[in-house]
């Protein structure tokens, strides 16, 4: 069986050299040829991406796999497509515009050895220049988390994840006992939503046994208006809230949602309501509509956590000031509307 199987999602990244320099990383890792596969999925890319991932194939034909997806089913599908066919003993994923250091998945496996582990992760660093310069550190997990699993460190795995690219995973964790064959089609990620990782992750993380950390940058995380992470649209922030449906119906259909429910329900909160709320809300924002879109999102959220104010990890992680305008709202949510603008309004005149 081949190592290890990374799977590329692959979505308009031609343009300047930002798929070509993600894809020179992964052909010239450290680690042996027929060692590891690379399965890059172009979807639907309306540029050259997919000519560019066919010159891979053809320059590396030993371990470079492209594919293609006739319909665009955002990151979601193309990851699906791409595990179909893995054949790793281990997975990896990577974005498509990010990059990483010629010994990352060596390291991470080597660990993995070292240790027992079935699941290794490391840091990453943020950077808007396509170099290996260090720009700012962000530590992915913590040694807390790390050793021999036990609920306490479950729980610690759940209230911070990190980035699911940033690590490696055993292929049961993720797969099962699934075995590869061309014309199947998996479902592990959700389709058409940005937010896909955080769906399903925490089903990963409760599937180790073991999990280890290094704490290095190993992982480039590039930063361009394109980013999700940057996008503030309609379509993006009803995603996160699909996203954060789809974590608590992931907890209950594995039959982790009673034990774990503290995690989950302040996992929901960050991600479903408060990350959208502040979001939309800025003046700066020009989302249309923010009115009723805030008012549907306190609605949901109190019919979901009725009492999500008294989560213990809410108390003690969420911001002062950003509890008590959740407060407002959850009071009136016409009164905290008018509060918040008026205090952007103060805020703007005093700058």
């Amino acid at each position: 069986m081949i190592r290890l199987s990374i799977i590329v999602p692959v979505y308009n990244m031609a343009g300047e050299g930002k798929l070509a320099y993600c894809l020179d990383s992964l052909v010239n890792q450290k680690l042996d040829r027929g060692e590891y596969e690379i399965i890059a999925v172009d979807d639907c890319s309306t540029d050259n991406s997919l000519e560019i991932l066919k010159e891979y194939e053809k320059k590396y034909p030993d371990r470079f796999i492209a594919l293609h997806c006739e319909v665009n089913h955002h990151q979601g599908g193309a990851k699906n497509i791409g595990l179909a066919i893995a054949k790793g003993e281990w997975l990896g994923f990577i974005d498509s515009d990010d990059w990483i250091v010629p010994d990352y998945y060596n390291r991470l496996l080597t660990r993995a050895e070292e240790t027992g582990a079935d699941m290794v992760g490391c840091d990453y660093c943020f950077t808007d220049e396509h170099s290996f310069k260090v720009g700012q550190i962000v530590h992915n997990n913590n040694f807390e988390q790390t050793g021999v699993m036990d609920k306490e460190r479950y729980q610690k795995l759940l209230l911070e994840t990190g980035s699911l690219v940033v690590k490696v995973y055993k292929r049961e964790l993720i797969l099962g006992d699934y075995q590869p064959a061309a014309k199947d089609k998996l479902d592990i990620f959700p389709e058409d939503i940005f937010y896909e990782d955080n769906a399903v992750s925490n089903t990963w993380m409760l599937r180790s046994k073991h999990f280890e950390y290094i704490q290095e940058p190993l992982y480039f995380y590039y930063q361009h208006n394109t980013s999700t992470v940057h996008s503030i649209s309609r379509k993006n922030m009803e995603d996160r809230m699909t996203a954060g449906r789809l974590i608590v119906k992931e907890a209950k259909d594995n039959n982790y949602y009673d034990e774990y429910k503290p995690e989950i329900e302040y996992q929901f909160t960050v991600l479903f309501y408060i990350n959208t709320l502040f979001s939309v809300m800025p003046r700066s924002s020009n989302f249309k509509g923010s009115y009723s879109f805030a008012k549907a999102l306190a609605r949901e959220m109190k019919e979901t956590f009725p009492d999500f104010q008294n989560n213990s990890y809410y108390q003690e992680k969420v911001h002062p000031e950003e509890k008590k305008l959740i407060g407002y709202q959850m009071k009136s949510h016409l009164f905290f509307y008018l509060y918040y603008r008026l205090l952007w309004f103060y805020r703007g005149i005093v700058s």
